[in-house]
């Protein structure tokens, strides 16, 4: 849950600021393929690279570039990714608890099942990946952009989501139980079925979004919505 020492900070507006990444980077060697646990890895590409399934903790990778890679079912614990760029990579069920995203894009790149809860999420932009199934409880969002992407049953329990902004995404069926979202913007989003609504105090919505949202309040208040006879029944 954020404390309330991150609460009383006021969140950085966006757009997220890019990474910055050093012209000419060389093939990941592999002793940088073979993760082990605080190994720090700088300046490094990793181009069409297999690390299914692979452990370490408190891995940190600065200046890197992913493009094509496969992280499904990995485990790092505590990983920080600093000016960092993703392509086309899959992270899907990719356990990085505690974990530091900062000053990173990615694109095109399927992260279903991710885990990602107790961290930090800042200057941070996704754009048209499948996001969806994924685990953010108690992360903190700083400056993040999530555009085109698919975040069905999304889990942003305990979120503090005052940095996030969603840009036509689907958000059917996520949850946002307990988050803080003063600040949150949300414009041409789906949110079929989405849970937490009162969670929402604060958040900023496109007016085109407002009847998606309507339903799902009425559900929360209990209101059923539907034609009603003139006579009674």
């Amino acid at each position: 849950m954020p404390t309330r020492r991150s609460l009383s900070r006021k969140p950085r507006p966006g757009p997220p600021r890019p990474p910055a990444l050093p012209p000419g980077l060389r093939a990941a060697t592999d002793i940088q393929r073979e993760l082990e646990h605080e190994q720090t890895v700088e300046e490094a590409a990793y181009h069409g690279v297999d690390l299914v399934g692979i452990e370490a903790e408190r891995v940190e990778f600065r200046e890197c570039e992913f493009d094509r890679v496969q992280l499904a079912g990995a485990h790092l614990a505590k990983v920080r990714f600093s000016d960092c760029v993703v392509r086309t990579s899959d992270l899907s069920n990719l356990r990085a608890e505690d974990g530091v995203l900062e000053r990173v894009t990615l694109g095109d790149s399927r992260m279903t099942g991710l885990a990602f809860h107790g961290g930090l999420v800042s200057d941070v932009a996704f754009r048209g990946c499948k996001v969806d199934l994924t685990n953010w409880r108690m992360a903190r969002f700083e400056a993040v952009a999530f555009e085109d992407c698919v975040l069905t049953g999304a889990d942003f329990t305990d979120a503090d989501l005052r940095g996030a902004s969603f840009l036509r995404c689907d958000l059917s069926g996520a949850q946002f139980s307990n988050a803080t979202m003063g600040g949150t913007r949300f414009r041409a989003c789906e949110l079929a079925g989405i849970g937490g609504i009162t969670s929402w105090a604060g958040a900023v919505v496109h007016p085109d979004d407002l009847l998606a949202l309507s339903y799902a309040l009425a559900g929360a208040l209990g209101i059923a919505v539907r034609e009603v006879d003139p006579d009674g029944a």
